[in-house]
């Protein structure tokens, strides 16, 4: 079968062919419909993420839509594997999927379902909110970030706030306000959570301006940390959380268990096919990969690939 090929760390993957491993007793083959190209999947093949074995070759992908044997439409994610979802075929763990609600399009699904998935997570698992909750999204720009905005005021957020670099681009995201990062402790003080994508001196600045903008620093607040764009690390003066009631939780693969994720799943898939959520989609065949892997890095267009 002809799949998305890493050879190299070093380099794009190529359109070739690659075997389908047998199948286990608990596995199905599906035809893939639509996988989709989150920043997980660009670090996935550069052998950047935390999860890389080093292993080459290797199909990237982590989840996506395929049809199954009985013609169901299945999202599916997949474990640490060498041979991911950007392929003709792919080989799933029925457990780990669900069947897709009737009417639901694959390519919305494929684009949607990763990067909502972080933000409905860590609203739904890491962190409790009550109807009415006020968010703050750093890092608001991208399509993880913009779905954020999109998914806080679903899950009942009476006030969302974006905060990001471009003045420009945050006027398009939907919020309710937005803020550059010198500007979050008069725009935001009073969120109850954050929706952290950036992490790094970003996050640095915006904590210590929302603590010390705090009218009421005895009102907890709970900062989500799901991204490290802005960095890997991030220097918290030891007052900022002396001074609040602020808890800093990851929410991620291995802070939210399997189990966990799999139970949010077809929730967030119906809301997906209802049609609750917009997000910038750019379907490219298969054959593609190769030209268009540049094409994602820093684009707020979620690029999913489809049958060549």
């Amino acid at each position: 079968m002809k799949a998305a090929v890493v050879s190299s760390f070093d380099t794009a993957p190529r359109y070739a062919d690659f075997s389908l491993p047998t199948p286990g007793p608990d596995d199905l083959v599906v035809d893939v419909l639509a996988a989709g190209l989150h920043p997980r999947v660009l670090s996935q093949a550069n052998g950047s993420h935390y999860t890389s074995t080093d292993e080459l070759p290797l199909v990237p992908g982590i989840d996506g839509v395929g049809r199954d044997a009985e013609g169901n439409l299945r999202y599916f994610v997949l474990p640490d594997t060498t041979l991911g979802s950007m392929a003709e075929q792919t080989v799933i763990d029925a457990r780990r999927s669900i069947v897709l609600p009737e009417g639901a399009d694959p390519i919305a699904v494929a684009a949607a379902m990763n990067p909502a998935m972080s933000s409905w997570v860590a609203l739904r698992r890491r962190v409790r909110v009550e109807p009415g909750f006020s968010a703050l999204i750093l890092g608001a720009t991208g399509s993880a970030g913009r779905l954020a905005v999109q998914v806080c005021r679903h899950l009942g957020a009476s006030r969302v706030v974006a905060a990001g670099r471009n003045a420009e681009k945050l006027a398009t995201v939907g919020a309710d306000d937005v803020s550059t990062f010198d500007r979050v402790g008069e725009v935001a003080a009073d969120v109850d959570v954050v929706l952290d994508y950036l992490w790094g001196e970003p996050a640095t600045a915006a904590m210590v301006a929302l603590v010390t903008a705090r009218p009421d620093r005895g009102k907890p607040l709970s900062w989500v940390q799901i991204g490290s764009v802005a960095g890997p690390t991030a220097a918290i003066p030891s007052a900022a959380l002396r001074a609040s009631r602020t808890q800093i939780v990851g929410s991620g693969q291995g802070s939210v268990g399997t189990r966990e994720i799999l139970a949010e799943l077809s929730g967030l898939a119906q809301a997906i096919a209802d049609g609750v959520f917009t997000i910038d989609v750019h379907p490219v065949p298969l054959s593609d990969v190769e030209r268009t892997w540049s094409e994602a890095h820093g684009s707020p267009r979620r690029i999913v690939l489809t049958p060549a």
